[in-house]
């Protein structure tokens, strides 16, 4: 119940969701999603770490940058909101 409750959070937000409707066409760096989402890099940093946090993203530092994309979803009502965007 608690991980259905902090994936729900966690797509509770316009800004995560639209994160994740950018995602969905592949990885992007912060500053990428940043310039997107029209959001500051900081608080971009914010909303992609709730949604690591939930294991809806996954993150690869390669360098100094890092990188954001859709984490494996095996959970079938993550896979429909997603797919919903």
């Amino acid at each position: 119940m608690r991980k259905a409750e902090k994936i729900l959070k966690a797509f509770a937000n316009r800004r995560r969701l639209a994160i994740v409707k950018y995602l969905k066409e592949g990885e992007a760096t912060v500053g990428e999603i940043a310039g997107e989402i029209s959001l500051s890099f900081k608080s971009t940093s914010r909303h992609l770490a709730v949604l690591q946090a939930a294991d809806i993203l996954e993150r690869e530092q390669r360098g100094l940058q890092a990188y954001y994309r859709l984490a494996p979803l095996q959970d079938s009502v993550v896979r429909a909101i997603i797919n919903s965007l």
